[in-house]
């Protein structure tokens, strides 16, 4: 068992890995010439001048949310649940990490010039980021189904609003980088709402999980169980 000082520092990795992955990706993208937000990838940032800072955050970043899990996992089995929540929330973050190991291919023309082969390193990119795509909406949306058993309605409601809001913008996204002329121009702007949604509920729950809110609420219960 954790002790409680350990946990706050493993909940407060949360929420600085959320807040790090999402604004080092936003200013990167903001900065870099030839570089579309709207069309382009989160990913296609390591690509190229700058590259390596995008890489980095990837790493750094999933090092901190998969460090934030084990804090999770200390304060949701106190609530009655179990790992498959914290262990979705790992897998993000080994994700993330392998997402920064591995540069993605080139995608929807950048780098300009560039032809997007298909590469080993390309299609371990893609593997290894089926942990984020995948782990944000199906951890939301069980945490929402635990935060409903639990007398949490505005929590649960929220989960799952993050649940059905990140499967769709991913679903989206997934379109506009297969070139469907129709999502292509709006592709990267798809996937940042995902993610900026995605890791905004990351930060909110580490919040949520070390307030002195839930504290009182769970010992209410567990005097009542």
């Amino acid at each position: 068992m954790l002790q409680a000082r350990d946990e706050r520092t493993l909940l407060r990795c949360g929420t600085a890995g959320a807040v790090l992955f999402v604004a080092v990706f936003l200013v990167l993208g903001s900065v870099r010439s030839d570089y579309d937000p709207l069309r382009h990838p989160v990913s296609s940032l390591a690509i190229g001048p700058l590259g390596w800072a995008q890489a980095v955050n990837f790493c750094i970043s999933g090092v901190l949310v998969a460090s934030f899990a084990f804090g999770a996992r200390s304060v949701l089995l106190r609530l009655g649940g179990n790992w498959w929540i914290p262990g979705l929330i790992i897998a993000i973050g080994v994700g993330l990490i392998g997402a920064g190991f591995f540069t993605t291919d080139p995608v929807n023309g950048f780098p300009p010039g560039e032809v997007g082969e298909i590469t080993a390193t390309g299609v371990l990119h893609q593997l290894f980021s089926i942990g984020v795509f995948l782990g944000v909406p199906v951890a939301s949306w069980l945490q929402g189904r635990l935060f409903r058993s639990t007398q949490h309605p505005w929590w649960a409601a929220y989960c799952f609003a993050t649940a059905v809001a990140c499967a769709a913008g991913f679903v989206l996204a997934v379109l506009g980088f297969a070139r469907v002329p129709d999502f292509e121009p709006y592709a990267g702007l798809f996937q940042r709402i995902a993610l900026c949604v995605g890791f905004g509920w990351l930060l909110l729950l580490s919040v949520f999980l070390r307030s002195a809110r839930f504290s009182r609420a769970f010992n209410v219960r567990a005097r009542t169980d």
